[in-house]
Formats: C-alpha cells, structure tokens, sequence
C-alpha cells in the first residue's frame, strides 16, 4: 500500500509499505478518506512536538472493516467506520472518569502510531465506531473527528438554547464549532476577518457576523442586544483574545480553543473580579462525542462548502500541509482519498 510518512520536519514522503495485521483488540480498516489539520501541518513544517517519525501521518479517517484481530466483538468485516484515533489506556483517573482524552498516557494515531494517510491502517476497536446506518457518504464521514472536537469544545462551555455565543475564527475547527453550538438552540454571532468564511458561518447556523476590525465586538454586540453567555477564541490570535476580553462581561464563560502562539498576559485579578469562568478543551471524548458528531453531520444536506474536492496522496504537501502552514488552503478541510490518483469532487449528497 501507498502511505504519506513524515521523516522529518519538512520531510514526507509517499512511500510503499506492507499492508498492516491487527493485532488483539484491533481493527484493519481501508481508509476511504482522511482529513488533513492544523495539526499535521505544524508537526510538518514547523517542528516536531507530537510526531514520532518515521510515522504514517493522518488522525482524521472513515473506510472500511477489512479485518478483526483476536477479542474483538461488535464491529463486523465491512462495516463502515469512523475513528477517534485517541488512545487512552482506560486504567487511570481520568480515563475511569470517562476523561479519555485527559489519559495520562495519551497518544494518537497519525502522531505517535501509523495514521490514515494510507491505504490501510490499524486502530483499536474500542476507538473505531461502526456508521454503517448512518446513511452518509464517506466523504461526509471524514469531517467526524474535527466535528466531534466542535462538540467537545460546545459540552465543556455549558452553551444551552436561548444563550448567547460569540465564535472568534470561522477556520477549521471554527466552522464546525459554529454549526454544533447553533445546533444547540443558542443565537450565535461570528467574528473573521475573510468575508467568505463570515457567510459559511451564517450559512451554519450563525444569526450574525462581524468582519473583524471594521467594528469593535463590544459595539457590535450591543447593536445585536446580545449579552454573551460563552466566548469561543478559535483564531489562536492575540488581537481575536484581546477582543473577547474586551467585550466579556461579568460571569462569562471563555473557551480559548486556539492556541495562542508565546505567552499572552494574563490579567487574573480582572478575571477574578468579573468571576469569569475560563474553559480549557482538548481533543474530544470518543464514547460522547463521536455519536453526537455524526448526527450532527447528518442533519445537514451537503457539506461541499467545508470540502468540495478530495486530493490524491502524491498532492498531501503541494495542496493540503503547505497551504495550511501559509494560511491559504483554498477549503475549510481538505480530504484525501488514497486509491486515487487524481483530485476529485467531493461527494456528500445522502
């Protein structure tokens, strides 16, 4: 099989490798489509923090049962799956807790084991779940993990129907933290500085955009009459957390969900004062959030505007880590289908 293997910082390669056995507890799944992040884009070109190479990179896949190693039970040879690609060991606290993404010896497949961006890869099985009655084409199914990211970010913050909610970045994850937290009931307000992806965001779900630095958020949140319940910063940007500190009122709850690159200040005495309730998230809880993902992905017609075009392996680089590391990817997410050669539409038609 044909497999995208990261070597060193800047450094992958489409190689051959052998197709993989499961092992106790796993799956083999053919890979039918595989997303590419923000994540693999810096483990590729801006140093290596998670990426243990040589490593088949790819954490975002949907395919196909192929095969069952020993001990598995309820999934079957053809069954359509999507997966968490988290590995949690299940024995301490957090993971007793059903804080599996808090694992204490958490790793991930595409980083630390062989990932998705190949023909065929390996998974655990209590981390693959079976979709087949989801009635979605697998183009659809490959949007599961950063959506079941989205809806982590959206449990943790307490966001409810009738709240208020403000989305700072309207990019990867932001757009489908858009579409979770809308679905909750809540009246939401986007801020981007791309007026293209401030008509995704109302295309989402979003009641409202803001072009960022045409207004400031405060005055604009006062036009809408809108008084925020829960701050999303997605951008990663010191001016996008400037502006949600500037305009969060006493008792609001903020999830920086982008990380913020050097070490921003921190005003704590400010922060105590107002009684803000400040939310960390990371990754996603698989046995809560996946589920809920792909219900989600089902209770819209098409995504074509978050991925219209699934690229070859060959053009992983050129066309999906590159551009991300520029800031120029031409679709919210890029797929990638490796059985193919060249660069085809997207299908999410039902």
């Amino acid at each position: 099989m044909r497999a995208g293997v990261l070597h060193a910082t800047g450094d992958l390669r489409i190689e051959e490798k052998p197709v993989p056995e499961p092992g106790p507890g796993e799956v083999l799944i053919r890979v039918g489509v595989c997303g590419v992040c923000g994540s693999d884009a810096t483990e590729y070109g801006r140093g290596l923090v998670l990426a243990q190479p040589p490593v088949t990179l790819g954490h975002e896949f949907a395919g196909v049962v192929e095969a069952i190693g020993e001990g598995v039970s309820g999934l079957r040879v053809g069954a359509t799956v999507v997966c968490g690609a988290g590995v949690s060991c299940g024995d301490c606290k957090p993971c007793r807790e059903g804080r599996t993404n808090l694992c204490r010896s958490y790793t991930t497949i595409g980083f630390h084991h062989d990932g998705g961006l190949a023909g065929y890869v390996t998974a655990p099985a209590n981390i693959v779940l079976d979709v087949s009655d989801s009635g979605l084409p697998i183009d659809t199914l490959g949007l599961t993990q950063p959506m079941a990211i989205a809806v982590h970010a959206v449990r943790r913050s307490g966001l409810r129907a009738g709240q208020d909610a403000v989305i700072v970045g309207v990019g990867g994850i932001g757009a489908f933290i858009t579409f979770a937290a809308a679905a909750t009931g809540a009246r939401v307000l986007v801020v981007d500085r791309n007026e293209e992806r401030l008509d995704l965001g109302l295309r989402l779900g979003a009641a409202s955009g803001l072009l960022a630095g045409s207004t400031p958020l405060r005055e604009r949140l006062a036009e809408l009459g809108m008084d925020v319940d829960v701050f999303f910063e997605v951008s990663g940007s010191a001016p996008g957390l400037e502006s949600v500190l500037e305009a969060a009122e006493p008792g609001a709850t903020i999830v920086p969900v982008g990380i913020q690159r050097g070490e921003p200040a921190l005003p704590l005495g400010r922060w105590t004062l107002r009684e803000y309730t400040i939310v960390g998230t990371v990754a996603h809880v698989f046995a809560d959030d996946f589920p809920e993902a792909v219900r989600l992905l089902g209770t819209r017609p098409s995504w074509s505007d978050i991925a219209s075009e699934v690229i070859p392996l060959d053009l992983v680089a050129e066309q999906a880590l590159q551009p991300l590391l520029g800031g120029a990817s031409h679709q919210i997410k890029t797929l990638v289908d490796p059985w193919i050669s060249e660069p085809r539409p997207a299908v999410h038609a039902g």
